[in-house]
């Protein structure tokens, strides 16, 4: 083991002293007739001989741009603007690392004509693919405007959202969600109620990564990095926008983006409101049988639940330019949501075929969450050296006032559930770009997590509640993780490599207090690993129109904080889960081989190896389901990825997902064995329509085979999404409608798989078929660019696993 890091910590530092191909530099400053800076122009580099793009920059709010690391030959600079004229400037010689530092380049006013082109072309696209990831730009998403955040998410390509709120990526589950960088500290249920609370309006872009570097905590199987809107072109500017959908019930999204920029200091911030009545009805056939395997039973159970959900979501921040160089920030974030679920079910229960009895029930649940996070951010740029260091420190503090009442034939009894969770971290990155296009970052994260869940329990009695402290359940769990990494990369003309290493030692202790009848107890758990990636990039020509990319990667999944708690939580009469503070962390092996050609295809083929699986099991007593995470021994997935993006006329843009994989487990549960596996196809079909007089439209197709979800196997369903928009006030409002699920045919269809001596089918329909309206409009004058483009990741990892 420690010949392995020996050897990796020298190839890094190697790389940064190969000699490579003598580099340039190419540099100017942007500006219009009347002398003003140009901000945001679009400067591409192409190559005289065959006009292919090298690369492409934007002027920053001086006007300026700068291409670095520019080999040796000859090119041409390619400028365009809104409103502006084209500028081609004449071939360029870059002879040695000196570089060319050109004169003033003035762009002119163009014709009407030309500036509709110039609007037409700057659109952004619904998908971009890139080598590490793929962006999804919310607002091409005509139906975003009127939806919430976990619905754009359902709408997102590669992202599946199951009935109980877990999120998957490309087939693999234990996501990480970030926001602008910082994770939610949710899972489950919890995550899905927070995202509900946000509007979708407020969201700018979406980021999937399968398989980020080291440079990000190594926790979770994949990265979702949800980036809110910040107008980086200051000014007094801002937008607005408000939303409302109807299905059965209805729904409101609304949402208010500020953004004030003078001089050194840069005030933004952003307000969202959202509103939500919904439903959801699942109908169960639970079918029971002896050791023999003959039938004694079976319970018909239906549930009809309806749900309320109000959310208000603030976000503030400032950034602070003390020099040109060093930038100080700090954001505060206020999230408070309120739900309320009444949940009915009824029974038939069955014995030898003869109707033994009826029940029926009622569950009502009230939630109140508050979340309040703050950030302090440093970034400091040591000129034009290439160095870079940036450091912040963050607070989150989570509270929730939470309770449960069940009554049904047999009980009556009331939960009372408060928690809190307190989480500080810190952390600190340098990077250093070095001549010979290298790249050398490291960087540290420590964090302290203090969760405390507290659940009540009361048998509701002629008397009055009565507490029951046989049922009743404190837990406390403390955590520290203390990480380290480095990161090197090298480039040639045709190869670059890239060579990752974290280091993260885990330190963690739970705690059920007891009480007069529940004995104490307490675990700890103290252990470090090593993380790894490797990340190879050949390209077959010299501007990466065709590459091809290799990885290997080894990443954790931490269970999360309440799947660690062993309160017992209720459902109906009979359906419980409970945690399970016995879990080990889950460990994923990657391999993957990816090829892309321009932004028009991408294949990648990969295979994951699990150990240790996090899985949630069900266990069966007498005639109820009882569900706990287990570690399950081994998983797999083989995922054949395919991305294609056409543009079948210059009005219609279409984007193709293909993914099939083979998936599977091998373990135990319960006593018996769990070897579930399945063959998956996803497919996914996004057009975009952009015609005359500012109407565009959408029409969004997406469909999943059957799919493993726990230990039941969902049958395929499918979906279709459609919407229109027209831009109004000199293109700086829109109106939007859309209709989501119209055929209604995302139903969910469980089959059980691995029970001990039992069966169970289930049917989910929701609130999914919808209408919506929306409308937009962005106000303000724009004059600088914003200062700052500080990206937080120190809460990657903690609030991924709330």
């Amino acid at each position: 083991m420690k010949t392995d890091l020996l050897f990796l910590f020298a190839v890094l530092i190697s790389f940064t002293s190969l000699a490579q191909v003598k580099t340039g530099v190419i540099s100017s400053t942007v500006k219009d007739s009347k002398n003003e800076a140009i901000i945001g122009a679009t400067v591409r580099l192409l190559k005289t001989t065959d006009t292919a793009v090298v690369t492409t920059k934007m002027t920053d709010g001086d006007g300026k741009f700068q291409f670095i690391n520019v080999d040796i030959g000859v090119y041409i600079l390619k400028i365009t603007a809104v409103g502006k004229k084209e500028f081609s400037s004449v071939p360029l010689h870059v002879m040695d690392s000196k570089g060319i530092n050109l004169p003033m380049i003035i762009l002119f006013p163009a014709k009407s004509t030309e500036l509709n082109e110039v609007v037409i072309k700057a659109k952004r696209p619904l998908i971009q693919m890139e080598i590490d990831k793929t962006v999804v730009n919310v607002d091409a998403m005509i139906s975003s405007a009127s939806s919430n955040t976990l619905e754009v998410l359902e709408k997102t390509p590669g992202i599946v959202i199951n009935s109980g709120g877990d999120i998957t990526l490309n087939g693999r589950s234990g996501v990480m969600v970030l926001i602008d960088g910082r994770p939610t500290y949710m899972s489950g249920q919890d995550l899905s109620l927070y995202l509900k609370s946000l509007p979708g309006s407020l969201l700018d872009k979406i980021e999937l990564m399968d398989n980020p570097p080291a440079r990000y905590d190594a926790s979770g199987n994949a990265i979702i990095n949800i980036k809110l809107k910040k107008n980086r072109i200051g000014g007094f500017v801002g937008s607005i926008a408000t939303g409302y959908s109807q299905g059965k019930y209805g729904k409101s999204n609304n949402s208010l983006n500020l953004n004030y920029n003078y001089k050194k200091i840069n005030l933004f911030g952003s307000m969202g409101y959202s509103y939500e009545k919904s439903y959801s009805n699942d109908n169960f056939t639970r079918n029971f049988f002896d050791v023999n395997n003959v039938p004694t039973s079976t319970v018909f159970l239906m549930n009809r639940q309806k749900s309320k959900s109000e959310g208000l979501n603030t976000n503030l921040g400032l950034d602070y330019a003390s020099t040109p160089n060093t930038t100080y920030g700090i954001q505060l974030n206020l999230n408070d949501n309120k739900n309320n679920e009444v949940l009915n079910y009824y029974s038939d229960n069955y014995s030898a075929g003869q109707l033994d009895n009826i029940g029926k029930g009622h569950t009502y649940g009230d939630n109140n969450r508050t979340n309040l996070g703050t950030n302090i951010n440093f970034l400091h740029k040591f000129g034009k050296t290439g160095k870079e260091l940036s450091a912040d420190i963050n607070y989150l503090n989570y509270r929730s006032t939470g309770n449960q009442s069940l009554i049904n034939n047999q009980d009556q009894f009331f939960y009372n559930l408060p928690s809190k969770i307190n989480i500080y971290t810190a952390k600190a990155d340098y990077v250093q770009t070095i001549k010979n296009n290298a790249r050398f970052e490291a960087g540290f994260k420590s964090s302290f997590v203090i969760n405390d869940n507290k659940s009540d329990y009361y048998n509701i009695t002629d008397q009055g509640q009565v507490i029951d402290n046989g049922k009743s359940n404190h837990f406390k769990f403390r955590e520290n993780i203390n990480s380290a990494y480095i990161n090197a990369q090298k480039g040639w003309k045709y190869l670059s490599v890239q060579l990752g290493l974290r280091l993260e030692n885990t330190q963690s202790k739970g705690q059920q207090l007891g009480n007069e009848i529940v004995q104490q107890s307490e675990f700890s758990k103290n252990y470090t690993q090593v993380f790894p990636t490797l990340f190879l990039n050949y390209k077959f020509d010299t501007v990466g129109r065709n590459t091809l990319n290799f990885s290997i990667s080894k990443r954790i999944n931490r269970p999360n904080y309440q799947y660690l708690n062993p309160f017992l939580f209720f459902r109906d009469r009979y359906s419980y889960t409970v945690g399970n503070p016995e879990l080990t962390p889950q460990y994923q092996f990657r391999y993957e081989l990816k090829y892309q050609y321009k932004q028009l295809l991408r294949m990648g083929l990969s295979y994951n190896r699990f150990t240790d699986v996090i899985f949630q099991t069900t266990k069966v007593v007498d005639d109820v389901f009882i569900k706990k995470p287990e570690n399950v021994a081994f998983g797999y997935m083989l995922l054949l990825n395919n991305s294609i993006s056409l543009t079948p006329k210059e009005w219609w843009s279409l984007n193709l997902e293909l993914q099939f994989s083979k998936m599977g487990l091998n373990g135990m549960a319960y006593g018996e064995k769990l070897n579930p596996s399945t063959y998956v196809a996803r497919i996914g079909a996004y057009n975009q329509f952009q015609f005359k007089k500012g109407w565009s439209a959408e029409l969004n197709s997406y469909y999943a085979s059957r799919d493993l979800n726990g230990q039941s196997f969902t049958s395929g369903m499918y979906r279709v999404n459609a919407g229109i928009q027209k831009k109004i006030w000199k293109d700086k409002g829109s109106i939007r409608i859309n209709m989501d699920d119209i055929f209604h045919s995302w139903v969910y269809e469980n089959r059980s798989v691995g029970l001990a001596r039992a069966y169970s089918f289930q049917i989910s329909a929701s609130d999914t078929q919808r209408l919506g309206i929306a409308l937009t409009y962005r106000f303000g004058k724009e004059v600088f660019k914003r200062k700052s483009k500080y990206t937080n990741h120190t809460l990657d990892e903690e609030k991924s696993r709330m």
